[in-house]
């Protein structure tokens, strides 16, 4: 996200409606749906978040203890036993198809 000078980029009739409403404050201009990107599309995150999530549910399948993947990926247990519930089900899904 960037900021734009409005008096750059805006007519001087949209400037004076939007200054009835706010004026001298930052205003955010959401995307249109049709172009907006879903979470971690332009970045890298989503990826990293999967792979990690797989190294996990892996570990888990291991022998690795909820407390020790806890400490080891510096997540809450709960948060360890929300992958692991959420990787298997996906599993199951795929097996029962």
């Amino acid at each position: 996200m960037s900021y734009v000078k409005a008096t750059e980029v805006l007519p001087q009739e949209v400037l004076d409606i939007i200054q009835k409403y706010i004026e001298g404050e930052y205003i955010y201009i959401p995307r249109k749906k049709c172009n907006r990107k879903a979470w971690g599309e332009s970045t890298k995150s989503k990826n990293k978040t999967a792979k990690r999530n797989s190294e996990i549910y892996r570990k888990y399948q291991e022998g690795t203890s909820i407390k020790e993947l806890s400490e080891m990926y510096y997540l809450a247990p709960k948060s360890i036993q929300k992958i692991i519930s959420k990787i298997k089900r996906e599993t199951l899904q795929r097996n029962a198809s």
